[in-house]
């Protein structure tokens, strides 16, 4: 192999394994967008292919972000698009949890639809629910399996 080749192949694997910016900044657009309950933004990019379980470094995915958040229209919206409602994050929080946590019960409610599971996590949304009193999203979850 020529020392050229060599160096190409060298500068190849590198760009591999460093994200390119522009993902990079795609990835913080979503993220913001998430957080910010954006549908449009996130909508648009959606179509385009953008990946609905897409999770940052800690392991939130746009849907947890969204929940967490208080949106419950980009919940629904990042759901229809494939992301998994019961993603836990890096520390075993899933997004119903997150929701549970901040008072959020239409945000519950989103997610439930999707199929997330009261029981799923740690600490698991019933616990959470049962910790900070949310009698009202206490009652979504039904009884215990």
């Amino acid at each position: 192999m020529s020392e050229h080749a060599h160096g190409q192949q060298a500068r190849d694997a590198q760009n591999d394994a460093a994200p390119d910016e522009d993902v990079v900044a795609l990835a913080g657009k979503l993220f913001d967008a998430a957080r910010a309950g954006d549908e449009a933004v996130l909508r648009a990019y959606l179509a385009a292919g953008a990946p609905a379980s897409l999770a940052n470094q800690s392991g939130d995915t746009l849907i947890m972000l969204a929940a967490y958040h208080g949106h419950a229209g980009a919940v629904r919206l990042l759901g229809e698009h494939g992301a998994d409602a019961n993603a836990a994050n890096d520390r075993g929080q899933t997004p119903l949890a997150g929701a549970v946590f901040k008072g959020y019960a239409e945000v519950a409610e989103a997610l439930l639809a999707l199929g997330a599971d009261p029981d799923a996590g740690a600490p698991t949304a019933r616990e959470a629910a049962q910790m900070f009193g949310r009698a009202e999203i206490l009652g979504l979850f039904g009884t215990a399996r």
